[in-house]
Order: structure tokens, then C-alpha cells, then sequence
């Protein structure tokens, strides 16, 4: 029987082995299930608003952080960092999505529970106008605007990213920037 070394992970786990008793392995997948169910309830919607923060539209975000926390659930055993494991997943997934771009289908999308009512979706981010400001940013402070925004630290990002912390650091201030001229704006038009 393996186990991950607590020191080196976020959250204590078990992975049964091919050898263990069945007893054993349904106790453990049952633990798995109790803990993947709990991070789904938590963390699904966050993801999805942070594929929007990126952004994806609300159903792609919601189709993309649906299949990364299946990915997640097939994993769990050796996920160390699960929250930054599907952050990182559904980032690259997006990046993904976007370079292969298809022909826009006419047909309204399917509810799902992330996204009960697809038609309301543009109802929903005419609400949100912060998304207009995230989308005008150049793709790089959008990016590192979209994990502060689901509270990492410029460290943080520039590890998941594979970037210098300084690059984080300018592109955020640089995003901010823009945002504070945004909002001023905005202001000043009402």
C-alpha cells in the first residue's frame, strides 16, 4: 500500500494498492469520494469564474472546469495541491480551446447545473461588467489578473506559470493600472 507524505501535500491520502483487501480499497475509495465531493462543492464554481476572469465564455467555462474536475477526481489519490492542480489544468485547457477555435454553432447550449439557464448567460454578464475590463487587457495581464483574482500570490503564479515572479509582478501592476483608468472612467461618465 502506498500514502502520500503529508508533509509534501495539502491534504492527508490514501492510494490503495493492487494487492490490498477490498475492504481496504472500498474504504479507501469512499474517503476519496467524501473528499473529492467536498473540494467539487467548494471550488467548481470559483473555477468557473476564474476560466471567465481568463476570458472564456460562461458555458465554455463551465464545460471546462466540469471536465478538469473530472480529471481532478481520476487523480486524486496523487494530487498533492489540488486547488492550484485544477487551476493550472483548467488554464492550460483553456489556452487549449482557444487555439482550436471552432465554427460558432447557432444552437443554444444545454443547462447544466453550473449554467441552469444558458439563455440568461449574456443577461448574466452584462451584470458582471467587471469581465468588459478583464477582456480588454492583453492576454498576459488578463492571465495574472485571473489568479489573483482567485487569490494567488504573484509567487504563486509565477510558479504555475513558469514565469519570472518580476514579469508577474509587472504585468499586474500594469493590469491595475489599467483597471484604477477603467473605473476612473466609468466614474466620471455617470
Amino acid at each position: 500500500m502506498s500514502t502520500l507524505d503529508p508533509a509534501d501535500s495539502d491534504r492527508p491520502g490514501v492510494a490503495p494498492g493492487p494487492f490490498d483487501p477490498p475492504v481496504q480499497r472500498d474504504r479507501v475509495r469512499q474517503q476519496t469520494d467524501t473528499e473529492f465531493s467536498a473540494f467539487y462543492r467548494e471550488k467548481i464554481r470559483p473555477l468557473t469564474g476564474f476560466l471567465i476572469n481568463h476570458g472564456a465564455c460562461v458555458q465554455a467555462a463551465a464545460d471546462i472546469a466540469q471536465e478538469v474536475m473530472t480529471d481532478a477526481y481520476r487523480n486524486w489519490t496523487r494530487l498533492t495541491h489540488p486547488r492550484a492542480w485544477v487551476h493550472k489544468a483548467a488554464s492550460r485547457a483553456l489556452v487549449r480551446s482557444v487555439a482550436s477555435v471552432e465554427e460558432p454553432v447557432d444552437d443554444m447550449p444545454e443547462p447544466t447545473s453550473l449554467v441552469p439557464r444558458p439563455d440568461a448567460i449574456a443577461e448574466w454578464e452584462a451584470r458582471h461588467d467587471a469581465l468588459s475590463l478583464l477582456r480588454s487587457l492583453p492576454m498576459k495581464q488578463r492571465q495574472v489578473m485571473a489568479w489573483t483574482l482567485a487569490g494567488f500570490t504573484p509567487t504563486d503564479i509565477a510558479h504555475h506559470l513558469g514565469l519570472p515572479v518580476d514579469n508577474v509582478r509587472a504585468n499586474l501592476k500594469k493590469a491595475r493600472r489599467t483597471a484604477a483608468a477603467y473605473l476612473k472612467t466609468r466614474k466620471e461618465d455617470q
